[in-house]
């Protein structure tokens, strides 16, 4: 059992990775189930090279124990393993390609008798 990667951050993809090893095909059982330590992520069927993935993320920081349950069949028995994923919480998003403010504040302009107050708080940046 192991997970990719071990370190993650809240919202981030991880791939884990169960390998049922047994003289026969376990394929035929009815998978893997995976759980975050009593909860139940999903159950992910079973390669006839014995491999089993599932791939989740993790909403809520800190260790997480993850267990990979085979489910056994007539040929392989039932078996377990865990795994720990450490999970920290995702740096802020930085804005997208979103309209800046160039000169936030009052601008105070007067030509002769004419007076101009403009009180900007977003103006696109032009592009030179």
């Amino acid at each position: 059992m192991q997970a990719s990667p071990a370190s993650a951050t809240t919202g981030q993809l991880v791939t884990l990775t169960a390998t049922v090893t047994c003289t026969s095909d376990p394929s035929t059982g009815l998978g893997v189930t995976f759980f975050d330590g009593p909860d139940l992520l999903a159950t992910a069927p079973v390669g006839t090279d014995g491999v089993s993935t599932l791939t989740t993320g993790f909403t809520t920081t800190g260790t997480h124990t993850i267990t990979a349950a085979y489910n056994g069949d007539d040929g392989c028995g039932a078996s377990n393993d865990t795994t720990d994923v450490t999970v920290s919480e995702a740096p802020p998003t930085p804005p997208s390609n979103t309209p800046g403010c160039l000169l936030c504040g009052l601008i105070d302009f007067g030509v002769g008798d004419i007076h101009n107050e403009i009180n900007s708080h977003n103006i696109t940046t032009v592009n030179r």
